[in-house]
């Protein structure tokens, strides 16, 4: 299930009812038409899909989405939530580079993972996270690239909202390296994360 998907359909909630549009997030599903409801999944006591509607049991009430064929996927993705880990693709014994990441959670959490963590920058690095903050932190990205692995990824940890690392600049700071951005990952309620690779014509 791609996270941060946003389909249109209709919705119903405490005896309201609405055509919108149904987002399905990391941690919560957003509703939006004449009303608005955010439901985060660990409010959701119950998710299930029944001829193309979504039905959402909450502490705040049930929720129900049409929105056709995905409506099971969304239940699953709902009940199963995948792992910031997961979704990011970080596999056991893989070469990971985190620079400046403060979210130390993260860090943890590729440890866990049993990636091979160092917080310094190093050769041939399946994965390299470094904290984007400001322009300065994007032109790091051209000399970063060099030391990929050849199937190897640079994420650039995104905070959102800052004029001079924006999504339209991180793109082109990665372009410029010679990089393709290939994947975009909510982090956090504070943060984007976005993928840069190789070209395959390059590796």
């Amino acid at each position: 299930m791609t996270v941060g998907q946003i389909l249109s359909c209709s919705a119903t909630f405490k005896r309201q009812s609405s055509t919108g549009r149904a987002e399905l997030e990391t941690d919560y599903v957003l509703f939006r038409g004449d009303f608005r409801v955010k439901l985060p999944f660990a409010s959701v006591t119950a998710a299930s899909a029944r001829d193309g509607v979504l039905t959402l049991k909450s502490t705040e009430g049930v929720l129900t989405l049409a929105i056709g064929a995905k409506a099971e996927k969304w239940a699953a993705a709902i009940t199963s939530p995948k792992s910031r880990i997961d979704k990011i693709g970080v596999k056991p014994g893989q070469r990971v580079s985190a620079l400046g990441v403060s979210d130390r959670a993260f860090v943890d959490e590729l440890n866990a993972a049993g990636a091979d963590v160092s917080e310094r920058v190093r050769k041939d690095s399946d994965a390299i996270f470094i904290a984007v903050e400001s322009s300065a932190d994007l032109r790091r990205i051209a000399s970063l690239a060099k030391s990929l692995a050849p199937a190897g990824a640079l994420w650039a940890i995104r905070r959102k909202g800052v004029a001079d690392a924006s999504e339209a600049l991180t793109m082109a700071a990665g372009k410029a390296a010679g990089l393709v951005d290939v994947k975009v990952v909510r982090f956090s309620e504070t943060h984007t994360a976005e993928k840069f690779v190789i070209p395959k014509s390059r590796r």
